[in-house]
């Protein structure tokens, strides 16, 4: 689920990216499909009636977007049978480990892909020894809980409790009673409005200044930082970009992307303006010549792995994902606003964290019991 708000800005950041086509491109538009959902559940049979007729009607060349697991899940088989090149925003782990397409480019990250360095910082640098996780009941929750587990336990680390929490709870004083007293950390998978209830609860809860809080980027990323006071400051998450980087390619963002919002962006912002800007770049590869899909799959693997990005420097695997740096981040009091400071960077990292692939895959996939817990 995703406000109307978001997602709306997310496509002007996508239209502002690839701008009026060039001289090249003029004798025919370069037709761009988007899908987001607006408000509520996107149902997977009225994703594959817009799909339709975004190919059948639109004749689009590219599309991106694709937020929800489910719609994305949907879509592949239509995506692979139509030869359509993608650009994926959805972080099923599977989709670029074990269920390959070749239409399709991951443009965000794998769900545990941003987890696995924030394992290791927690028990490297963090020197936490038992920790107790609590999120989101769902996929996205289940791989980015797993992933951090994973390279925690590798590093000595030991994950006492993984508590679930329903997707609908608005109350989480039934959860966090439940956390365990002698636990050094909590590491919690919460995002959107979920994120910021959670964080104020947390903020009012017996473990606020006992336990500290960390979890996923996308917890203490701008979209749900916004909503938060105090109760997040010291906080610490994993997320592929900030708002703070100081490299020109992100600077140049966040000039253009505060000049047109009116505030911080959001990662959503910055990750649909890279889409945007790949598409660009392989469009003028090609001199606009967009027919040739396999041509275009391979300008926008090139484009992605040349063009400047906010987040800094990314190369696709040859499973379709970006391997690029993670950041870990921590919410500090900047003036009288919140903001997330970088305090260490992992660069390059892949999907498959430092595992070799072919024995990453060996092991069973990140689930709701696997890891499991061993008290």
């Amino acid at each position: 689920m995703r406000p109307r708000r978001s997602v709306l800005t997310a496509a002007l950041f996508l239209a502002l990216a690839v701008g009026p086509p060039g001289p090249a491109a003029a004798a025919e538009a370069i037709r761009i499909g988007f899908m987001g959902p607006l408000t509520g559940i996107f149902a997977q049979a009225t994703a594959i009636a817009k799909y339709r007729k975004l190919v059948d009607h639109d004749k689009i060349h590219v599309m991106t977007g694709i937020l929800l697991v489910n719609v994305g899940n949907s879509l592949v088989p239509l995506i692979e049978r139509d030869r359509l090149p993608t650009l994926f925003l959805t972080t099923p782990d599977d989709l670029t480990k074990r269920k390959i397409a070749k239409w399709i480019l991951r443009s965000n990250f794998s769900a545990s892909q941003i987890m696995h360095p924030l394992g290791d910082y927690a028990a490297k640098t963090l020197k936490y020894r038992r920790v107790a996780t609590l999120g989101m009941d769902n996929g996205f929750g289940h791989e980015e809980i797993g992933g951090f587990q994973r390279v925690f336990e590798d590093n000595g680390g030991k994950v006492v409790q993984k508590i679930w929490v329903p997707l609908n709870a608005l109350d989480f004083a039934p959860y966090l009673s439940q956390v365990q007293k002698d636990v050094d950390a909590v590491c919690a998978v919460f995002v959107a409005g979920q994120a910021v209830r959670f964080v104020k609860q947390y903020g009012e809860s017996a473990l606020k200044g006992k336990t500290p809080l960390i979890g996923t980027g996308v917890m203490i990323d701008e979209s749900a930082l916004r909503g938060m006071g105090d109760e997040a400051v010291g906080t610490v998450g994993a997320l592929l970009w900030s708002p703070t980087l100081q490299s020109p390619a992100n600077q140049t963002f966040m000039k253009m992307a505060e000049g047109k919002l009116g505030r911080t962006p959001a990662y959503f912002h910055a990750i649909m303006y890279s889409s945007g800007r790949w598409i660009t770049e392989a469009a003028s590869a090609l001199g606009g010549q967009m027919e040739d899909r396999e041509k275009l799959v391979a300008a926008i693997r090139r484009a992605i792995e040349t063009t400047p990005d906010p987040r800094g420097p990314i190369k696709l695997d040859d499973w379709g994902n970006p391997t690029e740096n993670v950041y870990i981040l921590r919410v500090d009091k900047v003036g009288a606003k919140l903001a997330t400071t970088v305090i260490h960077t992992y660069p390059a990292v892949s999907q498959f964290w430092t595992y070799k692939p072919e024995e990453f895959l060996k092991s069973p996939p990140y689930t709701r019991d696997y890891p499991p817990v061993k008290p």
